[in-house]
């Protein structure tokens, strides 16, 4: 059985992983957090693009760049699913090769574990 996907809901599910741990990097920026109401068998995952990155057509693309991504990463590590997740796109990830984001957004989550 696979992992569920979903994203994050409630504006103060937000508000309380922001205030968790990050990690940055070139095309990124990685918020997670334990959330006590959370289900152990879910990923709570959001994916965050500014309006600043470009129109709505732009920001789509990185969403689901960022997206495809993260099912990839699922099949080849093992998330913690005890924490949520947030992913803030930078302007990088537009114009970079998909295989450049997907190595150093590897790594993120290796380091998460």
């Amino acid at each position: 059985m696979g992992i569920k996907i979903l994203s994050l809901s409630k504006n103060e599910d937000f508000k309380k992983i922001l205030t968790g741990r990050k990690i940055n990097n070139y095309y990124s920026t990685i918020f997670y957090k334990k959330i006590s109401s959370k289900q152990y068998n879910v990923l709570n995952i959001s994916i965050i693009t500014k309006k600043k990155l470009g129109k709505a057509v732009q920001r789509n693309k990185i969403k689901r760049r960022l997206k495809n991504i993260v099912n990839n990463i699922l099949k080849s590590v093992k998330i913690n699913l005890k924490y949520s997740y947030i992913i803030i796109a930078k302007k990088n990830v537009l114009d970079s090769k998909y295989n450049d984001i997907k190595e150093i957004i590897l790594k993120d989550f290796k380091k998460i574990l």
